[in-house]
């Protein structure tokens, strides 16, 4: 039973038993009440569960950093911060529902070298202009071979938090857990020019296991919709 649970992100902790402890009182005021805020306490374990994943290991491989569907795809100059240059690179935007993980992944394996968080707005974090004008998180992490890949955590209309574990100057491994946003938001991965997308607007990312590109590919993919 334990196998197929997923665990509670410790930092879920105060918001679940929170959730919890409502409930109790709202039983006590009335039970419709309590049952409604049961639900409420399920889906807070749920937004906060820190599930397991098994990572393609390859030099090369770009992992998706988010559980979300994949919103955009498009070669975009990548926001200041990041000092990666005022040329387009590729990006991948992957929007979370308040439904999805929230636990979020590194996308490859490298060296952390500036983390850098900037103060913005909450609108609807499926929008272009989100990357620019919402609050952020951005990580610029170093590969062995592959040159400087940019993630940026992104503030959404209901999210209010932005949480990162991890600090410059870290090694990660691709998958490796470095952060999350609570309750709704969106991740974008900014990737070197030229680089082989593998994914397509509109397909379902899983943190730590998609691949959404590939440094070694030399030929594209096609895909359809069924």
């Amino acid at each position: 039973m334990r196998a197929q649970i997923s665990p509670i992100h410790p930092k879920g902790y105060p918001f679940v038993g929170g959730f919890a402890l409502a409930t109790i009182i709202l039983f006590w005021i009335w039970s419709p009440l309590g049952w409604i805020g049961t639900l409420l306490t399920i889906w807070c374990a749920l937004f906060f569960r820190n599930p397991a994943r098994v990572t393609p290991i390859r030099e090369g491989l770009v992992v998706a950093p988010a559980d979300g569907r994949i919103s955009m795809i498009a070669p975009v100059v990548p926001p200041a911060e990041l000092e990666l240059g005022e040329l387009p690179m590729v990006r991948i935007s992957i929007f979370m529902s308040v439904f999805n993980c929230h636990v979020n992944r590194s996308p490859v394996a490298g060296r952390i070298e500036r983390i850098v968080y900037r103060p913005g707005k909450f609108i609807n974090a499926e929008l272009d202009k989100a990357s620019e004008d919402n609050e952020r998180n951005a990580l610029v992490i170093s590969t062995p071979n592959n040159g400087l890949v940019g993630v940026v955590q992104i503030a959404g209309l209901i999210a209010r938090r932005i949480v990162t574990f991890v600090h410059d100057g870290q090694t990660v491994e691709a998958g490796e857990r470095f952060g999350l946003i609570r309750f709704g938001s969106r991740l974008d991965v900014f990737l070197p020019e030229g680089t082989q997308v593998l994914v397509s607007e509109g397909q379902t990312a899983i943190a730590g296991e998609t691949v959404l590109a590939d440094f070694q590919q030399t030929d594209g993919r096609t895909f359809r919709s069924s």
